[in-house]
């Protein structure tokens, strides 16, 4: 190597030092690709928000809805690799769609560098409080009884709940009639109507349900217990190792300098932390993580290989 390119390499890593440093030294632009007051949006202003108020950064917000959160994340993968523009991704489009959709307009582990992995949540598998299913070994009883015949209703093809219901039925080895809604709300009513046997949503989505005592949480789909259902079992009680959650993680573009990367992974930890911020994202339904980069790039990598057989397993597939 030539004394003249290693001066330059040299230079170039005491500017980005330099910059990261300084940074930031303008408003950071994070891009959600979802719409307004749903989960991913309420959990990344609590972020942008603790970001704000404990370093007087300016962390603004940005909604980019559309195509299954595609829309949000390619914008962000062809912005300016400089620290300004981020994006709270998450399984669908990270982990689930670059198999579930035909064309994707970037790659996920190439196009973007993660930063820090900011929580997970689980999925609920729920029926209405009258059915005769009281736990989850009875719903697997009934559709080994009746092949086919149970209907589980999801909130959309190809969505993390409904594939959580396909890995359900590659655990327990049974097959349910899969019913895909158009969202929540159109397919809690035909659960409580007895349309259907039971549903797979996110937590928050029966909360008020439950509460109200027209649903009842047969099971969660993550490791852990829901902080919010507690004395909710897990499916991985019943079938050890399962894992199906939805996880949510900041990213920046690729080649995003590392003392940057390095700089928004440290700062948005210690926001983690913050007693107000781990409730607001548990009362989302979620768990805070954290952690390091590398810890959310190996998650990432592990879940798109995993999802994808699932995907497959699934034949959901969209245009």
């Amino acid at each position: 190597m030539s004394r003249r390119l290693i001066t330059a390499l040299a230079l170039s890593i005491i500017a980005f030092t330099a910059a990261a440093q300084d940074y930031p030294t303008k408003p950071i632009k994070l891009i959600v690709p979802f719409p307004p007051a749903g989960g991913t949006d309420i959990m990344s202003r609590v972020v942008a928000q603790k970001l704000t108020e404990a370093n007087k950064w300016t962390v603004v917000v940005d909604n980019r809805p559309g195509a299954g959160g595609n829309i949000g994340v390619d914008a962000a993968s062809k912005s300016p690799p400089d620290g300004y523009t981020i994006v709270m991704g998450q399984t669908s489009n990270l982990a689930i769609n670059p198999t579930l959709y035909k064309d994707i307009p970037y790659d996920p582990m190439k196009d973007l560098v993660p930063v820090v992995l900011v929580g997970e949540g689980p999925i609920a598998i729920a029926v209405r409080n009258d059915s005769p299913m009281k736990t989850l070994a009875d719903l697997v009883a009934a559709a080994k009884a009746k092949p086919g015949a149970i209907t589980m209703a999801s909130p959309g093809s190809g969505t993390v709940a409904h594939l959580s219901g396909v890995r359900l039925m590659q655990a327990a080895n049974v097959k349910f009639e899969h019913i895909p809604y158009k969202g929540a709300s159109a397919a809690i009513p035909d659960l409580l109507g007895g349309n259907v046997d039971f549903y797979v949503s996110s937590v928050p989505s029966v909360q008020a349900q439950v509460a109200a005592g027209r649903m009842r949480i047969l099971a969660v789909t993550s490791k852990r217990r829901s902080p919010i259902f507690p004395d909710v079992p897990t499916v991985s009680e019943t079938y050890k190792g399962f894992d199906a959650v939805t996880w949510f993680g900041i990213l920046a573009p690729a080649k995003t300098p590392a003392p940057v990367i390095a700089k928004l992974n440290a700062e948005i930890n210690k926001a983690l932390q913050d007693p107000n911020v781990r409730k607001s994202i548990e009362k989302e339904g979620g768990e805070v993580i954290g952690g390091t980069a590398q810890q959310f790039a190996d998650l990432m990598k592990h879940d798109l290989a995993a999802w994808a057989v699932v995907v497959k397993a699934s034949g959901a597939k969209v245009d």
